[in-house]
């Protein structure tokens, strides 16, 4: 790492040890940048120095910047912020905005100056707010008026936070009359190209925040990989969209990659499908970033509005269903550039350029960057084999002062959490996120956080947050709530609940279904089993029930015989049963002896909560078995099948063994999933 110029060093205090960093691959990318980089002269300067100055670069609605108007504003801002303020290099600095010109110039500002970019998302709580400013230790932040009310409810929270700067109103500690009073010329601090110019706070399964740190040369590098050589837009192209700049999708798509070239933007401070399409037709944008959601409500008003303008149309924040691919292409003639990015890695790194795109498929791994499929192990499966996606390139996951660094990247490789499929062409294919995450309308929303808000409901006693599935996003949240005693589950409970939600985090993440239940799948040690849920959510749409009464039967194609080991397939329709991993534990919470005993109590456990939910041995279905010492259980088999032929008897379901490093319980041999079906 080169010298840095922040002279407050909490940043670099908390990257992740150089062991646990990514394997970052800028010379194999073909970058090379000066060690001396702050990106702002790179994106903004670079052009007035060239001598395009008055070429048209922000676009609204409120009127237009050229280059060296924006240019100017910065450089109001970052006095500003230095002079009145005391900012020193490497501050963190909280920004609270809807897309407007004003937002990118206090964006740029921050940066030039040395500092370090904290967006957030406009619809966020006081609540929500206050995680990032902790967790930072930020002391300054930048806010539009209209959105400072719940920034006033986290300053109360946070006692870090000093001083709120707000735009948007005629006061004389507005951001504005302070502008007015600051010189239009400033120096870019001279930062490395290795000081932390950004934190992306995304939300994690758990509810709890990560803090993504990037470096300038990051910002040039998604431009100069995906931007020009998968998206290849020109300087003449209009760029519009609907990404938060919050999201670091939009702060490349809609800001990074037409500065580098040169190119304008248009900031639209709300994008619903109406709004955008006429703002397509107004400013006669070229080049569109949104989601997929977004793309299929705007194909019900393709006949309203003249989006002929638009050449190039990019899709991602969500997996893009072929149907809305097809869809598109049918009314537009155009074929959408689906893509795979992550906040660890700020953009996109899977894509397909516009001549080559394959309908279905994600695309082609971004030059640049390298990307494969492995299994649990981390090693490689054959081509059109499912496992886990890895990647690395000059881009990658540091996370703020955070253990789960070590989750995400495993020995160099960036970890996404979702599961692909990579053809014999080299084109990857989307299969599910490996997570809980519920991604709606191109959204991240940590079902553990709505579950949060909802328990602090008075009238709930018990909930669980999934995701279900929705033809027009994707997935919406779905909350299974117990009530507490006497209070009715009605539809006017629904909407109490729904309400409560949005007014106590970001609107967007209520749950747009809630079904009231009288308990919650749990495991013996009490812990809420979503995967039952999310079983539920996935087969009960449309008012279906989950499994109608059939009996279970083998699936044995005619002549095949008995598979060794019992490893024929099964259906059945049902009451569904399914248990977690259960290890050995006896009622003592203790393990026995041995490979074999654990095995014979695991089962018993089973049993014993298989009976708890009605169901018996034989209407059991499917055992996944997974065992630390693969050794070790084949050498013990005629006894773990006494063991099995004890507790279970005779019957034989379909059954799959995997070996595993360890459990999650240390001293546990031996861990077995069940799934029954109970025919009512």
């Amino acid at each position: 790492m080169t010298f840095s110029a922040h002279l407050d060093s909490f940043a670099r205090d908390n990257l992740p040890e150089p062991g646990m960093m990514p394997d970052f691959r800028l010379e194999q990318a073909g970058l090379a940048y000066p060690d001396r980089l702050n990106v702002v002269s790179e994106l903004l300067d670079h052009w007035v120095e060239q001598g395009k100055g008055d070429a048209p670069c922000i676009l609204s609605d409120q009127g237009r910047w050229t280059y060296r108007e924006l240019a100017a504003q910065v450089n109001r801002i970052a006095n500003v912020l230095t002079q009145t303020f005391g900012m020193k290099s490497g501050h963190r600095v909280l920004l609270r905005s809807a897309n407007t010109p004003m937002l990118v110039a206090a964006y740029l500002a921050i940066i030039k100056a040395g500092g370090i970019v904290v967006a957030t998302m406009p619809m966020l709580r006081a609540k929500e707010l206050s995680y990032p400013i902790k967790k930072a230790k930020i002391h300054l932040a930048l806010c539009d008026h209209g959105l400072v009310g719940e920034l006033e409810a986290a300053k109360a929270l946070c006692p870090d936070l000093e001083t709120i700067v707000t735009w948007g109103h005629d006061g004389d500690d507005a951001l504005e009359s302070l502008m007015a009073k600051a010189l239009p010329d400033f120096q870019a601090v001279d930062t490395s190209r290795d000081d932390v110019c950004l934190i992306g706070f995304t939300s994690g399964t758990t509810g709890e925040p990560k803090g993504t740190m990037h470096y300038h040369r990051d910002l040039l590098a998604i431009c100069d990989c995906y931007g020009a050589q998968v998206l290849k837009a020109q300087a003449s192209d209009v760029f519009i969209g609907s990404p938060p700049l919050a999201f670091t999708f939009g702060l490349g798509g809609l800001v990074l990659f037409p500065l580098r070239i040169g190119a304008a933007f248009v900031m639209l401070d709300k994008t619903p499908p109406d709004a955008l399409m006429a703002a397509i037709a107004r400013f006669k944008a070229t080049v569109c970033f949104t989601a997929p959601t977004a793309y299929r409500a705007m194909l019900g008003k393709l006949s309203e509005h003249d989006i002929s303008s638009l050449r190039l149309c990019v899709s991602a924040g969500e997996h893009l269903p072929l149907a809305t691919f097809d869809a598109w292409h049918k009314a537009t003639g155009m074929s959408l550039m689906d893509g795979i990015g992550a906040t660890e890695m700020l953009h996109i790194f899977i894509g397909a350029p516009h001549d080559k795109i394959r309908a279905g498929s994600t695309g082609l791994v971004v030059p640049g960057y390298e990307a494969k499929v492995v299994d649990g192990d981390g090693q490689d499966v054959p081509r059109g084999t499912i496992g886990l996606l890895a990647v690395r390139g000059p881009t990658g996951c540091r996370y703020l002062d955070d253990p789960r660094q070590s989750n995400y990247v495993r020995n160099g490789w960036n970890m996404t959490g979702d599961s692909f499929m990579q053809d014999e062409d080299g084109y990857f294919w989307y299969q599910a996120r490996s997570d809980d995450m519920i991604v709606s309308s191109g959204y991240n929303i940590a079902g553990p956080e709505v579950e949060a808000s909802l328990l602090t409901h008075p009238a709930v006693a018990e909930c669980g947050v999934v995701g279900a599935p929705d033809d027009e996003r994707g997935m919406v949240v779905k909350a299974y709530i117990v009530l507490k005693p006497g209070i009715a589950g009605d539809g006017a409970m629904v909407k109490t609940l729904q309400d409560y939600v949005k007014a106590d985090i970001a609107p967007y993440k209520y749950p747009r279904e809630i079904e009231f239940v009288d308990h919650l799948p749990r495991t013996e040690t009490g812990k809420l089993q979503r995967f039952v849920l999310r079983q539920r959510a996935q087969g009960t749409r449309a008012g279906d029930e989950v499994l109608p009464d059939v009996e279970p039967i083998s699936l044995l194609p005619k002549g095949w015989p008995r598979p060794q080991g019992y490893s024929n397939g099964m259906m059945a329709k049902g009451r569904l049963i399914m248990t977690g991993g259960v290890v050995g534990w006896d009622a003592k919470e203790q393990f026995p002896e041995g490979l074999v005993e654990q095995t014979r109590q695991a089962l018993q456990n089973i049993v014993d909560i298989l009976a708890v939910g009605g169901a018996e041995p034989r209407h059991l279905m499917r055992l996944t078995w997974y065992v630390t010492d693969i050794g070790d259980y084949l050498g013990q088999l005629r006894a773990i099948g006494k063991a099995y032929r004890d507790v279970i008897g005779k019957h034989y379901p379909a059954m799959a063994l995997v070996q595993v490093v360890r459990l999650v319980e240390t001293k546990a041999l031996v861990e077995i999933e069940a799934t029954a079906v109970v025919p009512e």
